[in-house]
């Protein structure tokens, strides 16, 4: 097969990791034509940028391809991308994240080239004012004309799509995000001396969170319901794995409750060094408010540690109440403090949640299984815009 994809910026980030994963699956396992068209990876998050090119990856960067939306600079973009496309002449294109699945589709129908778009996330979701939102759910009613069938990496989001008026049931497939499970199995450090080089000590109950220091994704709420935690469970410590523009707030916050010697902000890691930093929690938190399906929420489970989420998009599909993690209403305050406590002075119940999300979920997240099934996918695509030729 020939493919092109695209992805507005190839930062460190969970659809960045799952769209490398498939254009490398694709180039390394299954021998296809591909190529990766992203923009500049701007910003404090990290690039995956190295790693596609020490892969051997074709990776086209476009520096018309910008997150922010600016009608102009968009037209630009547009054309920019629609070369590409000619340049690499794909049989398909697969898009993802916002701007560049909306331009990339628009650019793949005007060359008459199918496309198929991965939902990770809703382009149009909580947090947004009225304007973005208005006009992300206007674009993507747009961009579903150009689009010849959906994946998403969670039911809910085919479930949001749907009853947005976005594009029929039938255009959806779920294929849940793929990794390399192996390295969240087995850790590549030893987990007591990562916890020694972080100023964890064995007796401390590590709460962590892997993700962003950046909007939506929740570190507030954790950090308000800390006081509670702390005071219940006094050996209890918070571990903050990733790195972004809200980490000054976040330890003035922190300061200010007289929390500073119960976090530890250990910054960004590499993704293939998230698996070690996950065997030194004891609890895995996640409480973004927005999101498709955070793969830091199967990768705890594959860690072998009890995940407590809030109850948003697909992370009930894996925080499973009572059967692999807690979940807790988003933004509720008092129930996140509540099921952190909980979670910390059972040490029973952790073993018997990690235990039974590990044995759930470690071939389903496997990413060959991933990419095989989006090929598959391809293909009949493929053959069905072919036919109708």
């Amino acid at each position: 097969m020939r493919i092109a994809h695209i992805i507005t910026r190839l930062i460190i980030g969970g659809a960045q990791e799952n769209t490398l994963f498939n254009v490398d699956d694709q180039h390394h396992l299954f021998n296809d034509e591909v190529c990766l068209i992203t923009g500049p990876g701007l910003g404090p998050e990290g690039s995956l940028e190295p790693r596609a090119r020490e892969r051997g990856l074709d990776l086209r960067v476009l520096p018309e391809l910008r997150r922010s939306l600016n009608p102009l600079q968009d037209w630009s973009c547009l054309k920019a991308i629609r070369r590409a496309f000619a340049d690499f002449a794909p049989q398909l294109v697969h898009t993802h994240s916002s701007k560049g699945g909306i331009l990339g589709r628009l650019a793949a129908h005007q060359l008459g080239i199918p496309a198929v778009h991965t939902i990770h996330g809703a382009s149009f979701h909580y947090g947004q004012n009225m304007v973005a939102h208005t006009a992300y759910r206007w674009a993507e009613k747009q961009a579903a004309r150009w689009c010849q069938h959906y994946i998403s990496v969670c039911d809910a989001m085919t479930d949001q799509y749907v009853e947005a008026g976005i594009a029929p049931r039938e255009k959806f497939t779920t294929i849940y995000s793929g990794m390399d499970v192996d390295q969240f199995l087995t850790p590549s450090r030893d987990p007591a001396t990562l916890r020694m080089e972080l100023g964890l000590s064995p007796s401390d109950i590590v709460l962590g969170k892997v993700a962003r220091l950046f909007h939506l994704k929740g570190h507030e709420y954790l950090i308000e319901a800390a006081p509670q935690v702390v005071k219940a469970v006094p050996n209890v410590r918070f571990l903050l794995v990733g790195d972004g523009i809200l980490k000054s707030e976040f330890q003035r916050r922190i300061a200010e409750l007289g929390l500073t010697k119960h976090f530890v902000f250990a910054g960004l890691v590499a993704p293939e060094a998230v698996g070690d930093y996950l065997h030194v929690m004891d609890v895995v938190v996640h409480t973004s408010v927005w999101e498709g399906l955070a793969r830091v929420i199967p990768q705890g489970s594959i860690a072998g540690k009890p995940v407590l989420s809030f109850a948003i998009d697909g992370a009930p599909e894996v925080c499973v109440p009572d059967e692999t993690g807690l979940l807790v209403e988003p933004r509720n305050v008092p129930q996140l403090a509540e099921a952190m406590i909980r979670l910390a002075t059972d040490a029973a119940l952790r073993q018997r949640l990690g235990a039974t999300g590990r044995d759930r979920f470690v071939e389903q997240f496997r990413h060959q299984n991933m990419t095989r099934r989006i090929r598959d996918l391809y293909a009949r695509v493929i053959n069905e815009s072919d036919f109708r030729r």
